[in-house]
């Protein structure tokens, strides 16, 4: 059963709610509450939907936020399912999509990076892995980083001498490369060691992820001992800096439990309705790092519904181990393991600990969210202070919420970018920075100005599109612009022929030759303030433009690599990503595919023998 949303009804809060009760039965499934606009407040599941939807007629019983909600509905929209598990399922997944005002919502929900290593190749590869799993191949994590995950293959490629390079590469090795030079790497691409000896340096290596530590250091050392004595001292040496980067990767590894062998340690930390939720990855009973996260939970949300919320978004893109230890109870307790077992694929035990040595990982977990609750609270103060420090030396009549900083960028006229990062009271709002390729073709290379009207011009004009009513999206409060006074009027052009001059506008320059400590606000009135040095501000204003040239040279480095990664093959009819992948891999580059025969193209898989001719004949009749 679906019923969809009735805007005609005109009935708001409780009476809206109490016309859709008397269309519903016991069914489980998924509502949506929403507003006049036709946007989403909030989303929930209920085992019964008549009952659930029924408790919202007394809305002074549900607390503030959802008194708010109930009062803002103006319709709704009901989808019944089989079980409370699919409902569950669902409920996470439009979560997830919609983000809804009122709901608890996970902010940073990236995939954690593994280690991988590759089995369908006669020389494994090991590398690190982000995003949906490889079906061949074992994968080992996930850590908390990826700087993590490069520290470990650094040391493992010490200790076992596994290969890191891609299969194109190793193909077309004609000698040792630099890493076999500086002892990371066996060398199998020229034969230096053979399928077997390999064979035993990547079982030893998954053996270490998988928590077996003491054999290996035991038969390292036992090679060590025999190479001293048959006076083979340089192979003795080799062996004994294996066993010192094995030492440094367990030493890193921190709280390494015994009785735990597979599991995520979760930590919730709740207070003045903000909440963050510490994570630690235990694997092969070694800790493989953790991270804070942090909640939009909205007033009078409890722990039991924020961690229940925290795991069905977490999940959705992420393999769930065998175990997962929790600090609180959680609503619909067996609903969610066994949603959690169904993206596993396996029994995913849900396990709040009381004593023991799983009790003191909690323990550990909740103390790690609660410090870094502490330190995001005292950065959002400082954030604060810095904001109405902004306001007050620019006149503005209140404080902003959310500030865009706008950026142009080039070389020499080429790769011509604006980018625009934005900011909250909270920190840098990633999601929210937007890159804009110069399209116009008229304007001369380096045109600032032009650059300059063309970004505002892209970015407001969608905004007003998407948004007319200024009610959804986030709208700046504050427009800081890197450069003079020229780049400030065109903006301020722009801005002026949309009729957003409400929107306060400044541009910031540096001194005489770029000079740092030396920069000047420039005021859409022609005023000028200079920074004092030491000043906090000085140091806001050059943290977020540095944070705006970072994310400007990360949009010229993919552009420019996207341009290295084309070749002649991209102009051949019928040669697609995938074909275009296939010959690569096979052949290692496009050199060596202009030299290849009809036969050669066609042993290639996916090239036919069509498609072999029509390559052949473009490169010679070429």
């Amino acid at each position: 059963m679906t019923i969809e949303a009735d805007y005609k009804i005109g009935l708001r809060g409780v009476e809206c709610i109490r016309h859709y009760v008397k269309m519903l039965d016991g069914s489980p499934g998924v509502y949506r509450m929403l507003g006049t606009k036709g946007e989403v407040l909030y989303v929930g599941k209920a085992k019964s939907l008549k009952n659930r939807v029924r408790s919202y007629l007394n809305p002074q019983a549900q607390g503030k936020r959802i008194e708010r909600m109930i009062n803002s509905t103006a319709s709704m929209m009901f989808l019944t399912t089989k079980t409370e598990t699919e409902a569950l399922l669902l409920e996470q997944n439009l979560i997830k999509q919609l983000k809804p005002h009122f709901n608890v919502l996970l902010r940073d929900d990236k995939s954690f990076p593994t280690i991988y290593i590759s089995t369908e190749h006669s020389f494994p590869q090991i590398r690190k892995h982000r995003g949906r799993r490889e079906k061949t191949g074992k994968h080992f994590g996930p850590f908390a980083s990826a700087a993590a995950v490069n520290r470990t293959i650094n040391q493992l490629q010490k200790v076992f001498l596994i290969r890191n390079c891609s299969d194109s590469i190793f193909n077309n090795r004609t000698r040792p490369c630099l890493q076999y030079q500086i002892k990371r790497c066996a060398a199998p691409c020229v034969g230096l060691i053979d399928e077997k000896s390999y064979a035993e340096l990547v079982n030893d290596a998954q053996s270490f992820l998988q928590g077996k530590t003491s054999r290996i250091q035991q038969n390292l050392a036992s090679k060590m001992d025999l190479a001293s004595k048959a006076l083979e001292f340089e192979k003795a040496a080799a062996l004994r800096d294996r066993i010192q980067a094995l030492t440094q990767i367990q030493s890193v590894q921190g709280i390494n439990p015994q009785s735990v062998s597979e599991a995520d340690v979760v930590g919730l930390y709740l207070e003045s309705g903000r909440a963050c939720v510490q994570v630690f990855f235990i694997r092969s009973h070694q800790n493989w790092g953790n991270k804070s996260f942090f909640l939009n939970t909205g007033e009078g949300a409890e722990e039991d519904e924020i961690l229940k919320a925290f795991l069905g978004q977490f999940y959705t893109n992420k393999h769930p181990p065998k175990e997962i230890l929790l600090s609180h109870p959680i609503e619909d307790y067996d609903p969610m393991g066994s949603v959690l077992s169904e993206i596993r694929g396996k029994k995913v035990k849900l396990t709040i600990p009381k004593r023991g040595e799983r009790a003191l990982l909690i323990e550990n977990a909740v103390r790690n969210a609660r410090e870094s609750l502490n330190r995001k609270m005292s950065e959002i103060t400082s954030q604060i202070l810095l904001f109405e420090s902004i306001s007050e030396k620019i006149r503005l009549n209140e404080i902003p919420e959310i500030i865009e900083v706008y950026d142009n960028s080039h070389i020499q006229g080429a790769y011509q970018y604006g980018t625009m990062i934005c900011l909250g009271k909270e920190g840098f709002l990633k999601s929210s920075y937007r890159k804009y390729k110069i399209r116009n073709e008229q304007l001369a290379p380096g045109d600032d100005y032009g650059m300059m009207r063309e970004v505002f011009t892209r970015r407001f004009q969608r905004l007003i599109d998407e948004d007319p009513e200024k009610t959804n999206l986030l709208w700046p409060d504050l427009i800081i612009v890197d450069g003079g006074q020229g780049q400030l009027a065109a903006a301020k052009e722009i801005l002026d022929s949309f009729g957003l001059d409400e929107i306060a506008i400044i541009s910031v320059s540096k001194g005489l030759n770029r000079k740092q400590d030396t920069e000047t606000i420039h005021l859409t009135d022609k005023t000028k303030i200079k920074l004092e040095k030491n000043h906090s501000l000085l140091f806001f204003i050059q943290r977020i433009r540095d944070e705006a040239h970072r994310f400007a040279i990360g949009t010229h480095r993919a552009a420019r690599k996207k341009t290295v990664r084309s070749s002649s093959l991209d102009d051949i009819p019928g040669v697609g990503a995938g074909r275009k992948h296939a010959l690569l891999n096979h052949f290692g580059s496009a050199q060596e595919i202009k030299k290849a025969g009809v036969d050669d193209l066609k042993a290639v898989r996916g090239i036919s023998e069509s498609i072999a001719r029509k390559i052949h004949s473009y490169y010679h009749e070429n």
